[in-house]
């Protein structure tokens, strides 16, 4: 099932439903694909994915992914803001928030009562502050305030908190449109960074304006051309306010964009009692790189917190937290000194 949302600044989102398709009789259950209690008719809740920059609702990456989600929930996928069909231009990070919180509210309002979001580089960072910025147990899903402008290199920086207007100043989407579990995978903890040679490529494509037609015709994404005023609340930051919902923060130790102190900042910054890290090994970078096994790997552990959300007080008791921060997986410790915050170059997230 196909439709076209409304972001809360009246930009058109391109997006797509795809149903829980229940596991075979006789699955391995070691496989992540056993079958969890139903969400009423709307079967195991809802798992809303974030493409990572130039992906779409339609790329074979994605696509792939829905399908392996699909196992343990029923899956929204959708095209970010100057991606596939949908309108406006790409904010890389900032306004994406919105379409985001979109696709949120829309699979509730098909009688999800639990919904997840999972978010690949770019979508990670989204996911983190959506999960920030949309609150459960406020009103209208979410805590209304208005952002307190700090300066950071020389640009005003909006201090997000709750759900009001992120970056420059779009309303937070009206309605139930918080997320109960929230997954990053190869997300950047920190924007301007411009430490590897990909990233530094992307911001050629981004922030010149040769690199904007290159990625309008070659890459199929509009880019906006104005820089960031003023700059949105870091992934890192974000990580840090999105207790007690569940965080998983899932990075590839052979990512060839973020390096490890960016998934050891992000789970670093977050409640202890909320976060899992998995650092995996031979792992490359976000959705084109995610094998079917870490797939479902990721499907059973978001199906398995949505489910245990319904149980969970929306007042944000640090005691109601699932979940603990360990690094699973098979990756490789990290090695000396690749702790978060010691990258000052400047860039953005990809």
């Amino acid at each position: 099932m196909c439709t076209e949302l409304r972001a809360a600044d009246g930009v058109r989102i391109e997006a797509a439903y795809t149903p829980y398709a229940a596991p075979r009789t006789g699955e391995d259950p070691h496989s992540g694909t056993a079958a969890l209690p139903a969400d009423g008719e709307a079967g195991p809740g809802a798992l809303v994915l974030a493409h990572g920059f130039t992906g779409a609702l339609d790329k074979p990456a994605l696509r792939r992914a829905a399908t392996a989600f699909s196992q343990h929930a029923a899956v929204v996928t959708f095209s970010f803001r100057g991606h596939g069909r949908s309108g406006g231009h790409s904010t890389v990070g900032d306004r994406e928030v919105l379409d985001l919180a979109a696709a949120v509210a829309w699979a509730r309002s098909l009688g999800h009562r639990r919904v997840a979001t999972i978010g690949f580089s770019m979508g990670g960072s989204v996911v983190l502050r959506h999960g920030a910025l949309y609150r459960p147990g406020a009103p209208d899903g979410y805590t209304p305030s208005t952002p307190d402008p700090v300066k950071h290199r020389g640009r005003t920086v909006a201090r997000e908190s709750g759900g009001a207007r992120p970056g420059d100043g779009g309303e937070a989407e009206p309605g139930d449109a918080h997320a109960d579990a929230v997954v990053a995978v190869s997300a950047p903890a920190r924007w301007y960074y411009r430490g590897t040679a990909p990233m530094r490529r992307l911001h050629w494509a981004i922030q010149h304006p040769l690199g904007r037609l290159v990625s309008r015709y070659g890459l199929r994404t509009r880019v906006h051309h104005r820089d960031w005023n003023p700059v949105p609340l870091s992934p890192v930051a974000a990580a840090g306010r999105i207790a007690p919902v569940p965080l998983l923060v899932v990075h590839g130790d052979q990512d060839p964009y973020f390096p490890l102190d960016h998934p050891l900042s992000l789970a670093e910054a977050a409640d202890p009692e909320a976060c899992e890290l998995w650092i995996e090994a031979g792992f490359g970078h976000a959705e084109n790189s995610a094998e079917p096994a870490l797939l479902h790997r990721i499907g059973a552990w978001t199906a398995t917190r949505i489910h245990a959300a319904a149980a969970r007080p929306h007042h944000g008791s640090r005691e109601s937290a699932a979940g603990t921060r360990r690094t699973q997986g098979t990756g490789r410790p990290p090695e000396p000194g690749t702790t978060g915050g010691t990258d000052r170059t400047e860039g953005t997230d990809g």
